[in-house]
């Protein structure tokens, strides 16, 4: 049972694509994986349409604009919003995400980053980062806060921080003023997709040395 949801903002955002790649691969990952989202996803998609329909009826096209148009498709990169398709249950990664990280679990190039943790980085725009985070059970994340927005979604497993529990396709916002320390339930290991797009606030002096080359 999924307790933790998107909130409007941030669908909203993601249905205008105005989010950066890295957040809207974490969202279309938690809509694949909940069925309230993408049911609140499709009404902010169904207003969306509306306005652009209404906006399009009472604007008057100009000479050669439908020719300009087609020219600027042709030359504009693919959209860096991934589609959310229905949910995938028997797998750890479900889609979109397994076409970002390079097929499953078994396929991930993981890198140690400490105490058990590993992770790795997924490719997306400069404008935030996304990894994927292996906590063994019973292992602690740093505790750090935020510079900016940091959002974690659980994909096997689950952890604890100083706000609540999270569980399988439970998504985490934080921002500034969220200071915690994520630990994971003893047992199964916790997988996390997690998207930033600023580094984080370590208080430890390991931490902070190793972030440069960690990336985080």
């Amino acid at each position: 049972m999924i307790k933790h949801h998107l909130n409007d903002r941030l669908l909203m955002a993601y249905s205008a694509g105005t989010l950066p790649e890295a957040f809207n691969l974490v969202v279309a990952t938690h809509i694949s994986m909940c069925d309230e989202c993408r049911a609140r996803l499709a009404s902010f998609d169904a207003v969306g349409g509306a306005l652009i329909e209404e906006t399009a009826e009472q604007a008057q096209m100009e000479t050669g604009a439908l020719a300009a148009t087609l020219a600027r498709i042709k030359s504009t990169q693919p959209s860096t919003r991934p589609d959310a398709p229905r949910p995938m249950r028997d797998v750890v990664l479900p889609e979109p995400l397994r076409a970002y990280a390079g097929g499953g679990v078994e396929q991930i190039d993981w890198r140690n980053v400490g105490g058990g943790v590993k992770q790795a980085i997924l490719p997306t725009s400069r404008h935030a980062s996304a990894r994927l985070l292996y906590i063994p059970g019973g292992a602690a994340v740093p505790d750090h806060g935020h510079r900016g927005m940091e959002l974690t979604l659980v994909l096997q497993g689950a952890f604890a921080d100083e706000q609540d529990r999270f569980g399988p396709g439970d998504i985490e916002i934080a921002d500034e003023d969220l200071h915690h320390q994520p630990v994971a339930e003893p047992g199964m290991a916790c997988i996390c997709l997690a998207a930033t797009d600023a580094p984080l606030k370590f208080r430890a002096l390991l931490p902070r040395l190793a972030q440069p080359f960690l990336q985080i």
